[in-house]
């Protein structure tokens, strides 16, 4: 098996040593993985140009090129140093593979008290590695330094379409370009998607409600759901905790065990809903219309609103067995003809609250506000004990 030397074109460092086999085409393929360049042609020591791997010899040292003439290590590297204006105000930046020409001034001025500017601001004060070609050395992305270095040159953020913010913002904190990083965030900030804060729709709502499992727990805490139809629809123990129900339509829907805590009900319709074992604590149903509702639980399970913003609710004709509704604002609330045996209405406010026809047996009134409130063709009558105020 025959062993080779090569080279990058032009130099003489950094060399590997590979096997020969096969075809030419296969040694220029090793040579591009060991070298990292694209390897289209070998010369020899002397610039022959090899089109036969039968002329290489064991131990040869060959010349990779991606293409271009041959040219002597010796004599490129000296010729390069003694080019005109080599010592000039330019050089040549290697970032991450890729070649950058530009100017020192463009590197220091802008930014004085940037990286860039303390790594070539005199000459040697880093110890700046450099490539075979004389490049300094940079390992960073070569796609986000494009645009810092524009930046640095005329002063304008100019990108690209396709490219990254966030990446070249990285790069800009990493080189300390503090005003390049200001105006990125600004970009950044800017190009953001706005929130959606849109109300769910009943197609939207029906499609998770069909793709979730029924024995998961749905939660739907802080949605908003604001004028949604969710008439007839099965919502048994979905948690709606601060949820934006406000003007939604829940006729006839099944909201038994659902917890309501917070939500904002107001001027939603949910006559004729199943409210059995409900949670709607502290919930804000001002001007909501409750025809006709069912709270009774046969099981025992007593809803709760304890707490709940009730005022000018209509609740004609619901059956509220056992509810509690302790220190609930009623205030003007339509409460004719409704079941209220056992409900706990203590330091409930029902000034002007119509409760003509209601059933409150049992029911305990102490410490409500029963100023102004309708009383009238009760099924049941009131004990003095149920009311001390």
């Amino acid at each position: 098996m025959r062993r080779v030397t090569v080279f990058v074109n032009g130099t003489s460092k950094n060399g590997k040593v590979v096997a020969v086999y096969g075809t030419l085409t296969d040694l220029l393929s090793v040579a591009t993985n060991k070298l990292g360049i694209k390897a289209c042609n070998l010369y020899n020591g002397k610039g022959g140009l090899i089109d036969d791997i039968a002329l290489i010899r064991d131990d040869d040292v060959l010349y990779v090129s991606e293409g271009d003439p041959f040219f002597d290590p010796q004599n490129y590297v000296r010729a390069r140093d003694d080019r005109p204006g080599a010592h000039t105000d330019w050089l040549t930046l290697n970032i991450g593979g890729r070649l950058f020409t530009t100017t020192r001034s463009t590197l220091v001025s802008k930014e004085p008290e940037s990286m860039l500017a303390h790594m070539f601001r005199e000459k040697a004060v880093w110890g700046n590695k450099q490539d075979e070609c004389g490049a300094y050395l940079i390992d960073r992305s070569p796609e986000y330094f494009e645009p810092i270095l524009n930046y640095l040159r005329h002063g304008q953020l100019i990108i690209n379409e396709g490219i990254n913010l966030l990446g070249v913002l990285e790069e800009a904190r990493f080189f300390g370009i503090e005003q390049l990083a200001e105006q990125l965030e600004v970009a950044i900030k800017n190009n953001e998607t706005p929130e959606d804060h849109s109300p769910i729709s009943r197609k939207e709502f029906v499609r998770f409600l069909l793709a979730t499992p029924t024995k998961s727990e749905l939660r739907c805490q802080g949605l908003n759901f604001s004028g949604a139809d969710l008439s007839r629809l099965d919502l048994r123990y979905i948690n709606f905790k601060m949820a934006n129900l406000s003007r939604c339509n829940l006729t006839h829907a099944n909201l038994c065990s659902s917890n309501l805590e917070r939500a904002d009900l107001s001027g939603a319709n949910l006559d004729g809903a199943n409210l059995q074992g409900v949670k709607m604590l502290c919930s804000n149903a001002e001007g909501a219309s409750l025809k006709g509702c069912n709270f009774e639980d046969p099981s025992g399970l007593k809803a709760n609103l304890e707490g709940a913003n009730l005022k000018g609710v209509d609740m004609e004709g619901s059956q509220m067995t056992g509810i509690n509704l302790r220190v609930a604002t009623l205030k003007n609330a339509k409460l004719k003809n409704c079941n209220l045996r056992g409900a706990t209405l203590a330091g409930t406010d029902l000034e002007n609250c119509d409760l003509s026809g209601c059933d409150l047996q049992e029911a305990n009134l102490r410490g409500s506000n029963v100023k102004g409130a309708i009383f009238e063709e009760m099924l049941t009558a009131l004990h003095m004990s149920q009311s001390v105020r």
